[in-house]
């Protein structure tokens, strides 16, 4: 059975996506560099522009969280990368009420440091003071269920280790605007479960969530709302079981 109702009415809203065009020039060596380059770089040849986003719209608010679905390539990481403010949109515009906070399996960690500094580096970059990270430093560690190899330099972790690391660390503060970009797709089912319900309890606590995942199982476990992706197009964007299952008869 889903856990993803919301179970008290929404809130403002904290994210208004506003007829977002994101268009990428990508070179002859497989680069990709925005819409907004210099004119030398426009000039040169070998090169194409791939148009990611093609005017999508939508307001997301407080208590929501929203599983993002598409196919490869789809423009689903273009999203959120521009919700995060990494991607200058071509045309159109996006609102946040603060400053998102992004989580994806290409998050920056420092592979010759120890997982304990990264832990440290890491919870400092979101804002915690160092008098925060040491309270919060057990529970991060226990959480990422890494054990002693939070001693170990993080080029000998694992990819779930890693991600694992990563979900705790970015879990360790409130979130008003979270973006889970394929995070939960590394790592073993009782983590995925944990992390989940993670998800869940950020959105009641008056997050919002974004859920970018090629597993409909999630999606429908977590979202209380579900956007679909396809081509650059907003194709639907409604309740989560309606969304995944036209996706899914589309494939």
């Amino acid at each position: 059975m889903s856990e993803a109702s919301p179970s008290r009415p929404l809130g403002p809203p904290t994210v208004v996506v506003d007829n977002l065009h994101i268009k990428y020039r990508t070179f002859a060596s497989g680069k990709a560099q925005s819409s907004r380059t210099s004119f030398a770089t426009r000039s040169r040849g070998g090169t194409r522009w791939v148009h990611a986003l093609k005017g999508v719209s939508f307001v997301a608010y407080e208590g929501e969280s929203i599983g993002v679905i598409g196919s490869n390539g789809s423009g689903k990481s273009s999203l959120m990368r521009a919700i995060a403010g990494l991607n200058p949109p071509a045309e159109g515009a996006v609102y946040a009420a603060s400053q998102p906070a992004m989580l994806g399996v290409g998050s920056a960690l420092m592979p010759g440091l120890a997982g304990s500094k990264n832990v440290m580096l890491g919870a400092l970059a979101l804002g915690l003071s160092p008098r925060d990270v040491r309270e919060k430093y057990d529970g991060i560690v226990e959480y990422a269920e890494i054990g002693d190899a939070i001693d170990r330099p993080m080029k000998t972790y694992s990819s779930g280790m890693k991600s694992r690391l990563r979900f705790s660390i970015a879990m360790a503060r409130e979130h008003q605007i979270l973006l889970v970009d394929e995070a939960l797709a590394v790592g073993d089912k009782g983590f995925r479960k944990k992390s989940e319900q993670s998800i869940r309890d950020l959105r009641d606590t008056a997050g919002t969530v974004f859920l970018v995942s090629h597993s409909m199982k999630s999606i429908r476990d977590t979202s209380t709302r579900v956007i679909w992706i396809e081509k650059g197009h907003l194709v639907m964007d409604g309740d989560p079981e309606e969304v995944c299952s036209a996706y899914e008869a589309s494939e």
